[in-house]
């Protein structure tokens, strides 16, 4: 929380410290770093942050003036956060222009979007996945959970200004409040399906309204503190926030978006515990306050802003999307560096200077000196500046862009299927020597990059089934498992590539493997895909090819290592020099296993279940 600038409420530098650890864990989330696969979960943190001190603010206003005043309020907001915002929707045009020009459609939507702070909605009304698209990623796709604060800002002050005068009594007005938070997460609970695309309660605003609340809860908790506390209190909280802080570094260290506990109260939990954390550093001469505290905290903390409005275009349009080296540390320092500077210079210069009342005083400036020729020339100047900068905002630049780029050849046509042939022969009675390696009774399943090897593995593997689709997920899947089996096509040796498109759980993919039946191997392949949940479908694919006997890992993620020329621009789909050495690495995978015939051992279960019984 910057310092304010009207002194109406008590600076706590700790909140900065806190927001700071909010933005910074998200960067660490969207460069992919491995210990931050929760580090979205700092998104939940600034918005009960955001809860707390808009609820504060509007209840100190109350206080002090016997009503809301909504024009301050909002005039405030508005001061505070379109500039920054005004100058990246006008940049960021011109950037996508020169890395990725065929964008600039697409782009002007998101831009218009987030100029209303509408961003979530449309999102949710068009059907974008925040977490699932192997086009070139929208660079404002962060720009949602400034919407879900900003629809905040708007509707809350008139919320509470009806609330107040009705509802005086303080225990009241809470268990109201933690109904309304409770609706919310009820239907988040509601709204989600596991192993489907979250997107929906992820980003809409009447599911994570609940950690605004919780956070507006606090405040209507504590709406004044002394200036000084009592060395047993001051312990209290200071242990209550040491460990509620230490729990919401485990989610971000141990969880992940995609499981479904987080859903069902889990970003309930770590509304809470960051409203703890709030309540020990508002708690005057506590240690995790001056921790917190710290300059350098403080810094990132004021800035942060600024911070996440240009962390994520930067990353996304300095990111190769085709790379196979892994993390790459001095392109992550450059990118963490380049946000740092952006948000620095923002703050010098546009944010704190307008908070400040400097518009005006340019203003007031202006209107003296209109008389002068020189001066006027210079208010219309500058005048003419910010039109353009609103226009450049609004449009995109993309009728200039779109007017200077070539049209583009439309993409050849894709193959988003592969047709499944007669059904397998009975495999053939065993017989002195071993049969030559064959396809048959061998069956693929798959989404588009199995599209891509189905070719090379059916000339490699003549005779083998290749039930492949663009788009498929695990979720899908039963049914086609389903109508191979009707149709005699599954075979004794089944090959599993599933997690392109999506992550699933354990017992998801344990379902599926059940669903089989007593086939004799199982080759479960992993995946290399530029999106956060590669790690979680490789680790679920290593955890139960490594617990049951007749499962083979088949490492496509190792296998491809520093082998950009494997894959397509997108770092997905594969090249047919890509396609060639993946349908090999299953070939070699299945000629090792033929002289190791398994046997099915019956039912699968999960691995943690089966350890215990161990």
């Amino acid at each position: 929380m910057p310092k304010p600038v009207h002194h109406e409420t008590r600076y706590q530098a700790g909140i900065d410290g806190l927001r700071a650890l909010a933005v910074l864990s998200v960067i660490a989330y969207h460069v992919n770093l491995p210990w931050a696969p929760g580090g979205l979960l700092g998104v939940g943190v600034f918005f009960v942050i955001s809860g707390y001190l808009i609820t504060h603010l509007l209840l100190t206003d109350w206080t002090r003036y016997g009503h809301i005043r909504f024009k301050v309020f909002w005039g405030r907001r508005a001061r505070r956060l379109l500039p920054a915002l005004l100058i990246l929707l006008a940049i960021i045009p011109f950037w996508v222009a020169r890395v990725s020009p065929h964008d600039i459609p697409s782009l002007r939507q998101d831009e218009l979007a987030a100029l209303f702070y509408l961003s979530n909605w449309w999102y949710i009304y068009h059907h974008v996945s925040y977490f699932q698209s192997f086009a070139n990623p929208q660079p404002l796709k962060n720009l949602w959970s400034l919407a879900v604060e900003e629809q905040f800002y708007l509707l809350w002050p008139l919320i509470l200004a009806w609330f107040l005068p009705r509802i005086r009594q303080r225990p009241l007005l809470v268990a109201i409040l933690a109904g309304l938070a409770l609706v919310s997460a009820g239907l988040m609970a509601l709204f989600y399906h596991p192993g489907l695309d979250p997107s929906r309660v992820y980003y809409g605003t009447d599911t994570r309204a609940f950690a605004l609340v919780i956070g507006a809860i606090l405040a209507v908790l504590t709406p004044t503190l002394p200036e000084s506390s009592h060395k047993i209190r001051r312990r209290w909280w200071d242990t209550v926030g040491w460990l509620s802080l230490v729990a919401i570094l485990a989610m971000i260290w141990r969880t992940n978006q995609y499981q479904p506990f987080l859903y069902r109260g889990g970003l309930v939990g770590l509304s809470v515990l960051s409203a703890l954390v709030i309540r020990s550093l508002i708690e005057p001469g506590t240690v995790i306050s001056r921790v917190l505290g710290t300059k350098p905290l403080r810094w990132i903390g004021e800035r942060s802003y600024g911070i996440y409005l240009w962390h994520y275009p930067i990353i996304v349009l300095t990111t190769p999307v085709n790379s196979t080296t892994g993390l790459n540390g001095l392109l992550i320092a450059g990118q963490v560096a380049l946000t740092f500077l952006i948000a620095a210079v923002s703050w010098r210069y546009i944010e704190d200077p307008i908070r400040r009342g400097a518009l005006r005083r340019w203003w007031h400036h202006l209107q003296t000196a209109v008389t002068e020729r020189t001066q006027w020339g210079t208010a219309t100047a500058l005048l003419t500046g910010l039109t353009v900068l609103l226009v450049m905002a609004v449009g995109g630049l993309s009728g200039w862009v779109e007017a200077a780029t070539p049209a583009e050849t439309p993409p050849p046509a894709t193959i988003t299927s592969i047709p499944l042939g007669p059904p397998l022969p009975p495999p053939p009675s065993p017989s002195g020597g071993p049969p030559p390696l064959t396809g048959q009774g061998v069956t693929a399943i798959g989404d588009s990059v199995m599209v891509d090897a189905a070719p090379y593995l059916e000339e490699l593997l003549p005779g083998i089934v290749v039930s492949a689709h663009v788009g498929r997920q695990l979720y899908q899947t039963p049914p086609v498992v389903a109508s191979l089996i009707a149709n005699h096509q599954l075979g004794t040796k089944v090959i599993i590539e599933l997690g392109n498109n999506g992550p699933y759980t354990t017992q998801q993919l344990i379902d599926l493997l059940n669903q089989l039946g007593p086939v004799q191997d199982i080759l479960l392949v992993n995946a290399r895909v530029p999106r956060p949940w590669q790690t979680i479908v490789n680790q679920t694919l290593a955890q139960v090819a490594a617990t049951y006997p007749h499962a083979t890992l088949v490492n496509w993620y190792a296998a491809s290592a520093n082998h950009n020329n494997y894959f397509y621009p997108d770092g997905v789909h594969l090249t047919p020099v890509g396609a060639l050495a993946y349908a090999r690495l299953i070939v070699d995978t299945l000629r090792h296993l033929v002289d190791q015939p398994k046997q099915w051992p019956g039912t699968f279960r999960h691995p943690v279940s089966a350890a215990r019984r161990a």
